[in-house]
């Protein structure tokens, strides 16, 4: 019995030690978003997050190991993402463009996620931290890419990749800082064509 309640209760602790780390890893997107990196700092998280300074320093190693714990949990889940996108049709050129089109499409498109997305890539500069954790996002997502570009017979399946990814994160970009420019559906119709010239 006493086993028992001890395995219940440390169950229990791990998983509101987790919802703990979760909720101020989603606080430090919603503050990057919301104020950029001037604005990011020990107490606008904690005030988002609800819970004291002290709580933060207990789950992470300061501000710039949450903030690249941030990173991380943003890019595993723009990954699941991607990946349930490439997984949809049955020919390989549909999943294709599934995959690269699923950056217009929700939740991908949530303008939160610029304002946390564009301040990794600013830390990414100048963080060995963030810029590896920003280059193993960045090979997995072009790797998975030339693996369809091969499906579809592409020649050069590398480059094709490297090359895509960059149109597809300009724009991403011009997207979700104008979305009036141009709208999500012209930006899909735009790597529809790129992938049919070049594929």
């Amino acid at each position: 019995m006493y086993n028992k309640m001890t395995i219940a209760r440390q169950a229990f602790t791990r998983e509101s030690a987790d919802a703990r780390r979760t909720g101020l890893i989603e606080a430090t997107a919603a503050v990057l978003a919301e104020a950029g990196l001037a604005g990011t700092n020990v107490r606008a998280i904690c005030a988002k997050a609800g819970v004291s300074p002290g709580l933060l320093r207990h789950y992470f190693d300061g501000i710039d190991d949450l903030v690249a714990a941030t990173y991380e949990a943003t890019s595993d889940r723009m990954d699941a993402i991607f990946g349930a996108r490439r997984r949809r049709g049955r020919r390989s050129r549909a999943r294709l463009t599934a995959y690269l089109t699923a950056s217009f499409r929700p939740p991908v498109t949530d303008p939160e996620l610029l304002g946390a997305w564009t301040a990794f890539w600013a830390l990414a500069r100048s963080d060995a931290r963030m810029a590896a954790i920003h280059a193993e996002s960045y090979a997995g997502y072009r790797e998975r890419l030339r693996e369809l570009l091969a499906a579809c017979g592409a020649r050069d399946a590398g480059r094709l990749a490297i090359m895509l990814t960059a149109m597809v994160d300009g724009l991403w970009l011009e997207l979700s800082l104008d979305a009036g420019s141009f709208g999500a559906e012209a930006a899909v119709q735009m790597v529809e064509r790129a992938v049919g010239a070049l594929v």
